[in-house]
C-alpha cells in the first residue's frame, strides 16, 4: 500500500495544531484528527509563555493571541474584608532588544486553539473531528492506520505518524512506551470557568482556609472573557451540582452572600500528575505534548512544553521529507526529552511549594519563561569558537537592527519563515554571505551583520546600537548558523564557508551544483 500522506497527525489540541500549521506552510501532506466530536472548550492551560509566543511570532499569529489575552491581574489575599496579601503572580517586564516578549501571557486555552485553527484554515488545513485512531503498525517504509470516521472505518497510509493526542494517548499505548511517574490522589482541586456576580475583574480573590495553599478558595478573572477561573476543594459526593459547590465554597470562604455563581461553562478536577515516558520516538511513530509528558499547572510549562515539542519536530520532518538526512528526526528525542524532564522538574518543585503553604507560592520569575531551555551539547549543536557565554543549541536572541538604507528591522524578522539564517558577524563576511546565499538559498538566508560606518553589501543589516553583537556575544568576525526553530546550530569563530558547508553537507547531503 503506497503512501497517501506525508504524516498522520492524532490530536487537535495545541500542539497538534503547532505541528500542523508548521507542515502546513512547509507544503507537507498531513491530517490532523481528532476523536472529539466538538472543539472543547474551557480556560485549561491559559499561560503563554514567552518563548511559546516567539514560536507563535514565527508562525504569524502572535498579534492574534496578543489581542487575545493579557498580562495576569493583581491578587489580593482576604481574612473577611481585610486584605492580608497583595501583590502579582509575575512581575512585569518592558521588552529588551534581546527579548520582546518577556512575560507571560494569559489567553484562555480553547482560544489559543481557535487561533490555531483559523490560522491553519488560512494555509489550507483543517481538523478532522469524530475521527479516531484505533490502531497501527509500521514498517520500514511508512505507517499504516486504521481510523474510524464518523463511526466509518478507514485505513490511511502515511509515512510518518505523530501522537499529540494527550495523557492517555492511544499512539503511546499501542507502541508500548511505559509512562512511568505518579498521580495524587491525595490533594485534588477542581477548576471552573465561571460567570460571577458581585465582584469587579481588577483583581483575582483569594480566600485561605487553611494551612496549605492547595486548601485556598480563589476567583482570577480569565483574560479576554467575562469568566473568573474559580478554583476550589472538589465536592465530596459526584453527584453534587457543581454550581451548588461553588456557591457554597465561596460563601463560607469569603463570608459574604453577595457573591452569586451565576453559570458554570467548564469544570474539571484536577489532580497532581507527573510522568515523563520512556521515549518519544518508536521508529516512523513520535510522540508530542501530554503523549510524552504530563506536569502539574504550576509554572504554565505543560502546553508550552507540548508547543515547543511540535516546533521543534515540523521542520525535521519536512527536511527529511525532502531528503535530508534521518539524523534530523534522530535529534528530536534527545533534545525534547531534556526540554520535558527541565520542565517537569521546575513544575514540581513549584507544586511542593503550594503544598508546603510557602509565602511566595504564587509568584512566578523568569525560571519558567523558558527563554534558557537549551539544545547544548545535542547532536545538532556544533560550535567551533573558544568561550562565549551564548552558544551553541542556545536560543537564538533577538535584537533592532537596520537595513543599509536605514529601515529598521529585527533579527527575528529575518528568521521567521521555514528556511535556516546565517548571521556573519564582520565585514569581512560579506564574500561569505554571497557565497552562502547563492550555494544553499532559499534554504538559507546569509547576512553580514556590519557596525556603522562599515561597507554593507547586498544582503547587510547595521548593528547600530551594538545590540546584535551584544545578544550573540561576539567581539570580533563569527559566523552564527541559526535553525528554523530559532536556535543556534553552529558558532564558528571567525569562520568559513566551508565550515558551514560541511555543517550543513551533513544534516542535508551536498547542494545541487
Amino acid at each position: 500500500m503506497t503512501a497517501t500522506l506525508d504524516v498522520l497527525i492524532v490530536g487537535a489540541g495545541p500542539t497538534g495544531l503547532t505541528l500542523a500549521c508548521e507542515l502546513a506552510r512547509r507544503g507537507v501532506s498531513f491530517r490532523v484528527i481528532d476523536k472529539a466530536d466538538r472543539f472543547l472548550g474551557g480556560s485549561r492551560a491559559d499561560g503563554i509563555q514567552p518563548r511559546t509566543l516567539e514560536v507563535f511570532a514565527d508562525l504569524g499569529v502572535i498579534d492574534r493571541i496578543l489581542a487575545a489575552g493579557d498580562l495576569d491581574t493583581p491578587l489580593r489575599a482576604y481574612r473577611g474584608d481585610e486584605v492580608i496579601w497583595e501583590g502579582r503572580i509575575t512581575r512585569p517586564a518592558e521588552p529588551a532588544p534581546a527579548v520582546p516578549y518577556p512575560n507571560t501571557w494569559f489567553v484562555p486555552q480553547y482560544r489559543t486553539e481557535q487561533i490555531l485553527r483559523e490560522h491553519l484554515a488560512g494555509l489550507g488545513g483543517r481538523v478532522e473531528r469524530s475521527t479516531a485512531l484505533t490502531g497501527f503498525t509500521q514498517d520500514e517504509d511508512g505507517v499504516t492506520a486504521h481510523l474510524l470516521t464518523g463511526g466509518a472505518p478507514e485505513t490511511v497510509r502515511a509515512r510518518y505518524l505523530v501522537g499529540a493526542d494527550g495523557g492517555s494517548s492511544t499512539v503511546r499505548k499501542r507502541l508500548g512506551i511505559a509512562f512511568p511517574g505518579e498521580t495524587d490522589e491525595g490533594t485534588t482541586m477542581l477548576f471552573a470557568d465561571a460567570r460571577l456576580d458581585g465582584i469587579s475583574h481588577d483583581h483575582g480573590r483569594v480566600w485561605p482556609m487553611g494551612e496549605r495553599q492547595v486548601d485556598a478558595v480563589s476567583a482570577i478573572p480569565l483574560s479576554g472573557t467575562d469568566l473568573f477561573v474559580v478554583t476550589v476543594a472538589p465536592p465530596e459526593h459526584p453527584d453534587v451540582p457543581i454550581r451548588d459547590h461553588l456557591q457554597r465554597r465561596i460563601a463560607e470562604a469569603s463570608g459574604r452572600d453577595d457573591i452569586v455563581v451565576r453559570e458554570v461553562t467548564w469544570h474539571t478536577t484536577w489532580r497532581p500528575n507527573t510522568r515523563l515516558a520512556e521515549r518519544f520516538r518508536d521508529g516512523r511513530v513520535f510522540l508530542a505534548g501530554d503523549a510524552g509528558h504530563v506536569h502539574p499547572p504550576t509554572g504554565g510549562q505543560g502546553m508550552n512544553t507540548g508547543i515547543q515539542d511540535a516546533y521543534n519536530l515540523g521542520w525535521k520532518l519536512a527536511a527529511v521529507l525532502a531528503g535530508a538526512s534521518e539524523r534530523l528526526l534522530d535529534s528530536y528525542e534527545p533534545e525534547r526529552m531534556a526540554a520535558a524532564r527541565a520542565a517537569l522538574e521546575l513544575s514540581t518543585r513549584l507544586l511542593e511549594k503550594h503544598r508546603r503553604g510557602d509565602e511566595d507560592a504564587h509568584v512566578r520569575g523568569s525560571e519558567v519563561h523558558m527563554l534558557t531551555l537549551n539544545y547544548r551539547g545535542g547532536p545538532l549543536s556544533r560550535d567551533d569558537r573558544a568561550g562565549g557565554t551564548v552558544v551553541a543549541g542556545d536560543r537564538a536572541p533577538d535584537a533592532p537592527v537596520t537595513t543599509p538604507d536605514g529601515r529598521p528591522v529585527r533579527l527575528f524578522d529575518l528568521f521567521r519563515g521555514p528556511h535556516w539564517t546565517l548571521l556573519g558577524f564582520g565585514a569581512a563576511h560579506t564574500p561569505a554571505v554571497a557565497a552562502l546565499n547563492e550555494r544553499f538559498g532559499p534554504a538559507l538566508r546569509a547576512y553580514t551583520v556590519v557596525r556603522p560606518g562599515e561597507q554593507a553589501g547586498e544582503h547587510a543589516v547595521v548593528d547600530a546600537d551594538g545590540h546584535a553583537r551584544t545578544g550573540y556575544d561576539v567581539t570580533g568576525d563569527a559566523l552564527v548558523l541559526i535553525r528554523p526553530d530559532g536556535h543556534i546550530g553552529l558558532v564558528a569563530g571567525p569562520g568559513t564557508v566551508e565550515q558551514v558547508a560541511e555543517y550543513w553537507a551533513a544534516l542535508h547531503g551536498a547542494p545541487a551544483a
